[in-house]
C-alpha cells in the first residue's frame, strides 16, 4: 500500500524472505510538508517553439549545485520539456536556478521550494530531476516514484546495497521511468564500443580491468555556525547528525565523507563500472569473490576508501580487478594517461571504454560494421533528452535502473572487502553475501531518525 499524505510519503509491502528483512518499507517523514499553491498559466501550456502540453513532460529539479544546474540547462534547451519547479536546501541556490528557468521561459512562473515533499505532492508534475548528495538519491527516487512521477537520478545510486535494491523494486512496483545518470551511455562511441563486445569482435572475454579515479584524504572537523540560507537539518536528512563543518558549501568535499557517499569508488567508479556492465554481462557471470586492500583516513573529515585495489573472480571463470588510479598495474602504454576507464579483454582483441571515449586492440576493431545480426545498443539523443523521450513513450531508458544496480554493487562490494580485510563471496542470484554475517549487516546503513529504510 502507497500513502501521500501531507507531503509524506508511506511504502508498505511483503517482504519476500527472511534476507529481505530489512527492505520492508520506506518511511519519510520529518514534518508535514504543506504544498505550494500553483498556477498553469498560458507559458506552461506552451507557445513558439514549445510543444503542445499535451506532448511535454512537466518536470522539477531537486538538487540545484553545478550538476542540478546542468541538468537543468539541458532540460530548458528540450521543446519536450517544462521546467516549473526547482528544489535545493540552499536559497542562494534555488533562487538562482528560478532566475534561469524564468530568463530561458521570459516569464516569472518557476516555483522555487526548500524541501522535496512538496515538489513531489504537485500533481501537475510528471518527471523529477535529482541531484542531491548521494545518502539523499534513493530515499528521494522512491518517494518520487510513489508520489507517480518518473525519475532522472544522478550517480552513484545508493549508499548500500539494501539502498539500490529497495529502489530498484519500488520503481519496478510503480511502474516508474528511471534513468540513471551515467551519461556516458548517451555517447556513441560509448555505445559502438559495448557493441563491439557483445557481436563478438573481440572474441571470449577472459579479463575485465576498471580504472577509476582517487579519493583525497583530508577536510576540516571543526564546527563552524550553520550559514544564513542553509536548511541545514534537511541536508543531512537520513545521516548521522554531526555539526557543521562547512561540508555541504565546499563544492564536492561531501563526496569523500562516508556518512553522505562512497567517494570516488562509487562516484567516479560509477562511470567506467556503468560502461562495464553496458558491455557484458556481469551478473551472469555466476557467483564471485572479491577481496582486496585499501586506505581510510585516519584524520580529517574525509574517511571513504581511498587507494582500493581490489580482484574479483566469477564462476565463468572472468577475472577483474578494479583500482584507483596511481595503483601500480601493468596497463597498456595507452591507457595509462587516462584517469578511469573499462578494459575489456579477449581472445581476439581488446576495448577500453572510458568516460566519452574508446581506444580498441587492434586499431581495425574501430571501422567495424555492426552489422543486422549484431547487437545494436541503444542510441540516445543526448541523456536528459533520452529520459523525456522516454517518459513520454513509456520506453526503458539507455540508462535503466537494474544496471545501475548491477554497477553500483561492485563499488560497495569493494568497499565491504576493504574495510573487512577478508575475501568476500557474493550470490548473484540471491544478491546477498554468503556466509559472512558481519559483512551482511555492511550491505545496509542505519537511517537518523525519523526517515527510514
Amino acid at each position: 500500500m502507497t500513502t501521500l499524505a501531507n507531503g509524506c510519503v508511506t511504502i508498505r509491502r511483503n517482504s519476500r524472505s527472511t534476507r529481505r528483512g530489512f527492505l520492508k518499507g520506506l518511511f519519510l517523514a520529518g514534518g508535514a510538508a504543506v504544498a505550494a499553491p500553483y498556477v498553469i498559466t498560458s507559458t506552461a501550456l506552451g507557445k513558439g517553439d514549445r510543444a503542445p502540453a499535451s506532448d511535454r513532460v512537466v518536470l522539477g529539479y531537486i538538487g540545484m549545485g553545478p550538476r542540478g544546474m546542468m541538468d537543468l540547462r539541458e532540460q530548458l534547451g528540450s521543446p519536450k520539456a517544462q521546467l516549473v519547479a526547482v528544489c535545493d536546501v540552499w536559497k542562494n541556490r534555488r533562487d538562482a536556478a528560478k532566475k534561469t528557468v524564468d530568463e530561458r521561459y521570459g516569464n516569472s512562473d518557476c516555483k522555487t521550494y526548500r524541501d522535496f515533499r512538496e515538489v513531489l505532492a504537485r500533481p501537475d508534475i510528471d518527471a523529477v530531476g535529482i541531484a542531491t548528495p548521494d545518502h539523499w538519491h534513493v530515499p528521494m527516487t522512491i518517494a518520487a516514484v510513489s508520489a507517480g512521477k518518473d525519475v532522472s537520478v544522478e550517480k552513484p545510486l545508493g549508499i548500500s546495497i539494501a539502498e539500490d535494491i529497495a529502489c530498484r523494486e519500488a520503481v519496478k512496483r510503480h511502474g516508474a521511468v528511471v534513468q540513471y545518470g551515467a551519461e556516458s551511455r548517451s555517447w556513441g562511441l560509448c555505445a559502438f564500443g559495448a557493441e563491439l563486445v557483445r557481436s563478438g569482435r573481440i572474441g571470449k572475454v577472459l579479463e575485465i580491468r576498471v580504472k577509476s579515479p582517487n579519493s583525497p584524504a583530508g577536510g576540516s572537523t571543526a564546527a563552524r555556525p550553520v550559514p544564513p540560507g542553509l536548511d541545514y537539518d534537511m541536508w543531512l536528512g537520513p545521516a548521522p547528525w554531526r555539526p557543521y563543518t562547512g561540508c555541504p558549501d565546499r563544492g564536492g568535499n561531501w563526496w569523500h565523507v562516508r556518512d553522505y557517499a562512497l567517494g570516488f569508488l562509487a562516484g567516479w567508479g560509477a562511470h567506467p563500472l556503468d560502461l562495464l556492465v553496458s558491455a557484458f554481462d556481469t551478473h551472469l557471470q555466476g557467483n564471485l569473490e572479491i577481496e582486496g586492500t585499501g586506505v581510510i583516513p585516519a584524520e580529517g573529515q574525509n574517511d571513504v576508501v581511498t587507494d582500493w585495489d581490489a580482484s574479483i573472480q566469477f564462476a565463468s571463470g572472468v577475472k577483474m580487478t578494479f583500482r584507483a588510479a596511481g595503483i601500480a598495474q601493468e596497463e597498456h602504454p595507452r591507457l595509462a594517461p587516462l584517469s578511469n576507464y573499462a578494459h575489456i579483454i579477449g581472445t581476439d582483441g581488446w576495448v577500453a571504454i572510458s568516460y566519452l571515449g574508446l581506444i580498441t586492440e587492434p586499431d581495425s576493431l574501430r571501422t567495424s560494421i555492426i552489422g543486422p545480426s549484431d547487437v545494436h545498443m541503444p542510441r540516445s539523443p543526448g541523456h536528459e533528452a533520452n529520459f523525456i523521450d522516454c517518459v513520454l513513450s513509456r520506453k526503458t531508458p539507455v540508462c535503466p535502473i537494474a544496471d545501475a544496480v548491477r554497477s553500483d554493487t561492485f563499488s560497495h562490494l569493494t568497499d565491504i572487502a576493504v574495510r573487512t580485510r577478508r575475501k568476500i563471496r557474493w550470490d548473484a542470484i540471491t544478491e546477498w553475501i554468503i556466509g559472512d554475517a558481519d559483512a551482511s549487516r555492511m550491505m545496509k546503513r542505519t537511517m537518523r531518525e525519523p526517515w527510514h529504510l
